[in-house]
């Protein structure tokens, strides 16, 4: 068995990872408070051009993870292990300005609120072309019609007066494609995607994922999706990794973890997503409990309080991340199915 140091990737034959995360740690430190680790040992790799998920519910680390690899987390208050290559290059040792030259240039992020992460007081014009002023030398004038190229590329209507418009006079959804434009206007190899279709109606949510399945196509962009919904990612992301409590509990290709997935939590959330072959007025399978009903990793395994086929040996051991093919699995009881390498090395350590 394997405790993480390498991830198994459906790519792993596709070359050197574009982005290749190793043991990310991050724990919160408050004088008078005991420490709070928000992400545990969390490994995984980008293959150019790829679409990896990072799921789980609100608490489970996946925006701290995606902070951390931008270098966008207090300067205080909290420590960094582990390493982040982008390119060969450890993003956790550059600079503050090293950094800034990186964000936008080589890695671009959506954020979750675009109201919130747009400037109230600056026309979206001028937010895309700062981007290219800032990264590709360019003066404001050749900027501009850069920038409603891309307004328009990303399917913001009449791009032209749309320029000179503030955030608060577009709508949700065409805030959140004006984050995109200015994400993808200096053609960044990596694009992070944190929840970007909350509070979106269903509609919009489709128009933004298909146009982020469009943009990674045509530009070769690889994209690290952030999601609490296995919905979002189902037609997008090539290769699924499930978090919780600041850990990786199961990694696969999309189709085989949708067709059969292994671990329990992975499970509770496929079985939460409402489906239209469902029963008619039928109940809704929520996971038990919530995130903070958990164990600590150090002595057990955290999910055991919620999981129905949580034994003895749950609380008292804490199971290894078992690689095996492109499937990693952290469960000492898995759900019904085929035997996987993962599941025979759980099982060997149980033994």
């Amino acid at each position: 068995m394997s405790s993480a140091p390498t991830p198994s990737s459906p790519r792993a034959g596709a070359g050197t990872p574009l982005l290749s995360v190793r043991d990310l740690s991050v724990t919160f430190r408050r004088q008078g408070q005991t420490p709070f680790t928000a992400v545990d040992g969390v490994s995984f790799d980008v293959q150019p051009g790829q679409t990896v998920g990072l799921v789980g519910e609100s608490g489970c680390g996946k925006s701290v993870t995606s902070l951390a690899i931008m270098g966008l987390l207090p300067t205080r208050g909290n420590e960094v292990t582990g390493s982040v290559h982008l390119d060969g290059t450890d993003l956790l040792t550059l600079s503050d300005k090293q950094m800034r030259e990186r964000r936008g240039r080589d890695v671009g992020m959506i954020f979750q609120d675009p109201l919130s992460s747009l400037n109230p007081v600056v026309p979206i014009g001028r937010q895309v072309t700062e981007v290219l002023e800032r990264h590709k030398g360019m003066s404001r004038k050749e900027a501009t019609p850069h920038a409603r190229d891309m307004l328009k590329k990303v399917g913001i209507p009449d791009p032209d007066r749309r320029l000179k418009d503030y955030p608060h006079q577009l709508s949700g959804g065409m805030r959140q494609r004006a984050l995109i434009a200015m994400a993808l206007a200096c053609e960044p190899r990596l694009l992070i995607a944190d929840e970007p279709t909350t509070a979106l109606d269903v509609t919009i949510q489709a128009q933004i994922l298909a146009l982020l399945r469009e943009l990674v196509e045509e530009t070769g962009t690889a994209l690290i999706m952030i999601t609490h919904d296995l919905g979002v990612v189902a037609g997008l992301c090539d290769e699924i990794n499930v978090l919780y409590g600041g850990r990786l509990v199961e990694r696969a290709e999309r189709h085989d973890l949708f067709a059969q997935p292994r671990h329990p939590y992975t499970g509770g959330l496929l079985a939460s997503v409402p489906s239209l072959d469902g029963e008619r007025g039928g109940r809704l399978n929520p996971v038990p409990g919530s995130v903070a009903d958990n164990l600590p990793w150090t002595s057990s395994c955290a999910f055991a309080p919620r999981c129905a086929s949580a034994t003895d040996h749950c609380r008292e051991a804490t199971p290894d991340l078992a690689l095996g093919g492109s499937r990693a699995l952290r469960c000492f009881n898995p759900l019904a199915g085929d035997p996987s390498p993962a599941e025979a090395a759980t099982t060997e350590e149980v033994r």
